[in-house]
């Protein structure tokens, strides 16, 4: 339980009480589904159903390696008796030149390895298996990174004058991209990470590449959803020949854009039929991107309110998907009661349970709710300043990892939207600066 000064609500049950509250939601008492083994096509065995999803850790110094942060950071989560059966990385970036982040770790090279190994060691030490996600930001690139950012086609995103126009990236670049995604996989797994999750949701480069408002080509990049879809396919073959069919390889798929004309559910239903004819072992859904946000705020923007009352944001299209495709799925997006979770699991609407932000709250979540211990936790309602709304939340959010957790500190409950804000603004700016010194 948390003390009267921390606005969450945690309804931490006992056992006894939890199943009298499984079967009133009809779910058999019995059935342990987040306990449960997931086995996957490659060969590797995930020991539970619980995923702490990606969330952007930005605390890497200006070598943009793993440091002390990183390895503190997931040492709590590791402790966890059990631990999650699966740990996501935040963005670990492909290109130097485009960051999602000042503090994002980048891997182009083996010059960070040492501390790459501890960071994975670290994690991987309460029996959770490690999975990089990797990725590259294309136009959501900060001006203060790189001013000129690189993207499908030249359209910006206007989001707090943040971001500079991009320019449309060349076939010879493509295809160096797809190369460097194909070996920052290699060194990832290399560095002891024991799968892949290429970033293709949340508008960054491959999602930007899928969307018909930023991907405006005529090339064969661009045009029919077979071109759009294109460098995602030819970025997934390139990390699965780089890695080897014994590594998980997962990808991240916006189930849509929510943007009027933008990737829609019909289109992201024919690109996962796309994926699983690649092999991949995991797909994860989710939503939006920095213009609709939904996959960052709680409200879950352009999610149907029916949806919301039923925990999972993207439960809907996530059954669509088992119409066609067999491949596991993982939903991340507003999960909140363990009775939920396995009623979702067992209904088979998804094999995995992804979850971020809870982790934040508590350095023991995962066993609480993984034992049944906690039933339920809600976020904090956060009043955000006006104008500053996705700011607020996100800096909020981002002040735990790296002020808090990263440090060995407990969350601090009482931040307030103009700290959060202040927060995001000053630590871009200076590791920006930083950056830019390092060169």
């Amino acid at each position: 339980m948390v003390s009267g000064i921390c606005p969450f609500t945690f309804s931490a049950l006992p056992v006894g009480q939890y199943r009298h509250l499984c079967l009133l939601r009809n779910v058999d008492a019995t059935f342990t589904g987040m306990l449960q083994e997931l086995r996957l096509k490659c060969g590797q065995t995930l020991p539970n159903r619980l995923a702490k999803a990606a969330m952007t850790e930005r605390v890497a110094g200006a070598n943009h390696n793993p440091n002390r942060y990183h390895v503190q950071l997931y040492k709590q989560w590791a402790a966890n008796n059990p631990a999650p059966g699966l740990m996501i990385s935040g963005n670990i970036m492909i290109d130097r030149s485009s960051l999602e982040s000042a503090g994002n770790v980048v891997l182009e090279d083996d010059r960070g390895m040492t501390a790459l190994r501890q960071w994975t060691s670290t994690a991987k030490s309460g029996g959770s298996k490690f999975w990089a996600q990797i990725s590259h930001s294309g136009r959501q690139t900060s001006r203060l990174i790189n001013l000129h950012p690189r993207s499908a086609s030249a359209v910006q995103l206007h989001e707090k004058g943040l971001y500079g126009k991009p320019r449309a990236l060349s076939e010879k670049e493509i295809q160096d991209l797809i190369g460097r995604f194909a070996r920052t996989a290699s060194l990832c797994v290399e560095g002891g990470f024991d799968g892949l999750q290429v970033h293709a949701a949340h508008g960054y480069l491959l999602s930007q590449f899928l969307s018909p408002i930023t991907n405006q080509r005529t090339d064969d990049w661009g045009g029919s959803l077979e071109n759009r879809a294109r460098f995602l396919l030819e970025a997934v073959r390139a990390v699965r020949k780089a890695v080897g069919a014994n590594v998980a390889l997962a990808v991240k798929l916006n189930s849509a854009d929510f943007q009027k004309g933008g990737f829609d559910q019909g289109e992201s239903l024919q690109v996962a039929e796309m994926l699983e004819k690649e092999g991949i072992d995991l797909l994860e859904i989710s939503g939006g991107n920095y213009e609709s946000p939904s996959f960052l705020l709680n409200d879950g923007v352009g999610v149907r309110e029916s949806t919301k009352r039923r925990e999972a944001y993207f439960i809907d299209f996530a059954r669509d998907l088992r119409k066609k495709i067999k491949t596991p799925l993982m939903i991340t997006g507003g999960f909140r009661s363990r009775a939920f979770c396995d009623e979702t699991l067992k209904n088979g609407d998804t094999d995995m349970i992804g979850m971020g932000r809870p982790f934040l709250i508590s350095p023991t979540f995962a066993q609480d709710f993984l034992s049944g211990a906690l039933s339920e936790v809600e976020l904090p309602v956060l009043k955000p300043m006006p104008a500053f709304g996705l700011m607020s939340e996100a800096g909020w959010y981002a002040y735990q990892i790296a002020r808090r957790l990263s440090r060995g500190k407990a969350p601090k409950w009482n931040l307030g939207a103009f700290h959060s804000v202040s927060h995001i603004l000053w630590h871009e700016t200076w590791k920006s600066m930083a950056h830019r010194i390092a060169g």
